[in-house]
This record gives C-alpha cells, structure tokens and sequence, in this order.
C-alpha cells in the first residue's frame, strides 16, 4: 500500500506563508492548507487603486539583489512582469530643506565621503566631528549595542539624528536609540570589530558588496497585491480565509488545530505546522508547546503606521524634485517621516495622474496615529507645501493603517530569535517563519520560508507520519 501524503496546516496568509506553502506544494509534494484569520491573502503586500492607479497600500518593492523573491515571483510565471525603478536617487529633508541622501550609505553610514560632504546633510560642526572617526581610538564591542548609541560614540549625534536615524525609521519604523546594530546591519556589525573606524567599516562593507549590474530592487506589474494573490493560486494549497487558529496542540500522532469562532470552534488535524504569524499570535499559540518560544516572542515589540496616498493631475503639479522621494528626520518635528513619488519612481504607472505617497508612525510615538483619516490627510498636504510647495488639492485621497505591522528588532534581537528556534527544534514538524525572524523586507521574508518548509519537509520524512487536514 502506497504510503499516504503528509498535510502540513500554514497559519498565516502573508507572502511568508504562502511562499511556504507554494514550497511545500510544489518542492516536497506535501498537501497543505493555509488558515488565514483574515478576508483575503496576502497580508501587508495588498495593491487598489487611486485615481485609477494600482498602487500599493504597503510594500512597495523587494530587494532584488537576494535572490528569494525574484526566483519565486519567476516560478509562478511573473517573470515577464518585473519592473524596475525609474530611479533609486533620494533626498533628505533636513535642516530647513531637501538635500541629496548621499551615495553609497551602510544605513546612513557614510561611506562614500565625497557625495557626503557634497549633500550638506549636516551643519559644517556636524560635518567635522563625523570625520574624527578617522582618527579616534577604536570604540571595543563585545556584544550587542544600539546602532544610534554606537554611531553616536563614533560619529556624534548630528549624523545619528540626521543620516541614521530617518533611514532606520524608513525601514522599521523604529529609532536608531532603540535597535540593535547586530540585527539590522549585521555586515556593518561584524566589520566594525575588524575596524577602528566606523566610516572605514562601511567603505568595506561596500567594497565587499559584489558587483552586480542588474536592479537593486524590483517590483511586480499591478502590484505586490497581485504577486501575493499569484503566489497563492500557483500554489496548490488549499486556502481557507476568515479561519482563526485558536490553540495548537501536539498530539500522539501529528498536531491539533482548533479553527473557527468561539462560538464554532472545530478541530482539525495535521502531520506538521508552519507558523507564519506576528509575534504576539504566534505567542499564544506557542505557550501551551513550546513555553520558551513564547516568551522570547513577547519581548518583541511592534509599531504601527499609516500611509496617505494623493493623486494629483499632471497640470496642476510642478516644482517636484527628480528622484524616488525623500526621508524626513524625526528631528525636524514633522509628522510624516518618508515620502515617495510613486509615478515618478515606477515608469510603468505612467504620469498622469501623479501619486505621491506620504508616510507616517514611529515606534513608541502611537500618538501621531491617533488621528482621523482627514486630519492625516491635511497633515501631508502640509508637509508637502512645506517641503516642494506642492499646494493644489488631491483629485483623490487614500488612508491605510497598519496597527502592530513592523517588528522591532531591539538590542539582542538576534538572541531572543535564537531562543525561539532552539525551543522549536524540540518539536519535529513544528517551524517559524516570516518578517520577525531574519529580516523584515519581502525577499527576507520569502528565504524564512523556504527553510521553514525545508526543516517540516525533513522532519516528515524522517517520522514517515501522515494525518488529515
């Protein structure tokens, strides 16, 4: 008798675990289902339209340079649909006006100091303390610190306030003061213990950067909306939206999922189980089996964010600067932290009418969220005066909210991860994945997910176990 197929339950429906599920579907031929507590897939790669454009209400782009998110996009058959940038230039809104984000940064480290000193993103003191780093005694690391306090120590704190700080805050939404320099910049951390200087650690982080003459990043035709929705349906897994994973069980022979309301709680079984989830569901459904687990998780904070979107016909639009956009420091006392011209950034969304996208939400400053769609609305047209002059009235407007979207990759990150995964180890068929873990960009994402499905694929063959979903 021909041994039956394993089943494998993957909770989450964001593009971690439909990239584990499309694995496990297509790579290890397993039957898998996708239990999403939500009305559609995808989670924050989620694309509608404004004034007619299709444009996207998170993510916008993945790093193309890992090779995660490029090879899956091509596997499900939008290879043809990859789109470049426009551009990939951007500017800093800082000491009074826009000033070019110098070239060749490592996480607004300088270490181009050529383009640096010609942006004149810091004051001429500012300027001249960063470049003591050369000279300075070296500043010993024997663990984990925070990047703002260590770039601080080595490059004062104008350069932390100024160059660090807005782009950590693009990324995580999250402040220098906060996170960890292990976790976000691991190559910058590792060359900094190799260096004296911090500017000369970021020079050989980009020189050991291979050349690549193909795009940094790429985006997909119609949006990351579509590429999730295309994940999905290439899949081959069964997707069951609107379905709450209440509890997680480990059985004698597989695990046990409770689904459904509270109400109508219903049981189903599985041979193995991927957790794609935020960290604090991923907590409650990890205290009952894997205590230590949970607890490392819910030391891990989140922020939330919000997204204005204004559509502007070409005609009554001028003045605007070339390049994708620009960062704000949160120094400048402004509420929106980042702006991107979408039209003028992705050529295939043509222009007209122009998009402009204008971003909101710090970590531990929730308060600027607390504010209604309209008055998010006027807070960007202000900025947008204030910073391009930019005056006429949107044709059209759009507000998206992110509650508890970006986990916070706070000092010693990396460990409370390692403790999550060794307490995983224990339970065979039990794996993690998604933007908590190894990196919050789409393609980090999709490479957590491969080795997810990996390691249930292997514990599966090693137990030869099989049960229903």
């Amino acid at each position: 008798m021909a041994p039956s197929v394993p089943c494998v339950a993957v909770v989450g429906g964001g593009i971690a675990g439909l990239a584990a599920a499309h694995r496990l579907v297509r790579e290890f031929g397993m039957r898998v289902t996708v239990f999403e507590a939500g009305a559609r897939v995808g989670g924050k790669l989620r694309t509608s339209a404004v004034a007619g454009v299709p444009v996207d209400e998170a993510a916008e782009l993945f790093l193309a340079r890992r090779p995660e998110a490029v090879a899956l996009a091509r596997a499900v058959g939008l290879g043809a649909d990859l789109v470049a940038p426009r551009t990939t230039s951007a500017w800093l809104w800082t000491r009074g006006r826009l000033r070019p984000l110098p070239r060749g940064t490592v996480l607004g480290v300088p270490a181009d100091l050529g383009s640096f000193l010609r942006s004149g993103v810091l004051s001429a003191p500012g300027a001249a303390r960063l470049l003591t780093d050369l000279v300075r005694p070296p500043t010993p690391l024997t663990g984990d610190v925070a990047v703002g306090d260590y770039v601080a120590r080595r490059l004062g704190r104008e350069a932390v306030d100024r160059l660090v700080d807005p782009l950590l805050g693009g990324v995580y939404a999250g402040r220098a003061s906060d996170l960890s320099l292990d976790a976000t910049a691991p190559q910058l951390s590792a060359a900094v213990r190799r260096s004296r200087s911090l500017l000369r650690a970021a020079r050989s982080v980009r020189r050991a950067t291979p050349a690549n003459p193909g795009p940094v990043f790429l985006t997909v035709r119609g949006g990351l909306g579509r590429f999730a929705a295309t994940v999905a349906a290439a899949s081959g897994a069964t997707i069951r939206t609107g379905a709450t994973i209440r509890s997680l069980q480990r059985g004698t022979d597989g695990w046990r999922l409770v689904v459904g309301s509270a109400a109508d709680p219903r049981e189903v079984t599985a041979d193995a189980v991927v957790l794609a989830l935020p960290p604090a569901p991923a907590a409650r459904l990890l205290a009952g089996v894997a205590p230590g687990a949970a607890a490392a998780l819910q030391e891990i904070t989140t922020a939330s964010v919000a997204l204005v979107t204004l559509a502007y016909p070409r005609a009554q639009v001028a003045g605007l600067p070339p390049g994708s956009g620009w960062l704000v420091p949160a120094v400048e006392g402004r509420l929106t932290k980042a702006v991107t011209l979408v039209t003028a950034k992705w050529p295939h969304l043509g222009g007209d009418p122009v998009v402009v996208r204008a971003s909101f939400g710090r970590h531990g400053a929730a308060h600027d969220l607390h504010r209604d769609d309209g008055e998010l609305v006027e807070a960007a047209r202000r900025d947008l005066a204030a910073a391009v002059g930019l005056s006429a009235a949107p044709v059209d407007a759009r507000v998206t909210r992110w509650g508890g979207a970006l986990p916070q990759y706070a000092v010693g990150h990396r460990d409370r991860v390692s403790r999550v995964r060794a307490a995983v180890a224990d339970l065979p068929g039990l794996a993690v994945c998604g933007a908590t873990y190894d990196g919050i960009g789409i393609a980090a994402c999709i490479g957590s997910a491969t080795r997810a499905a990996a390691q249930v694929a292997d514990a599966l063959r090693q137990a030869g176990q099989s049960s229903h979903v």
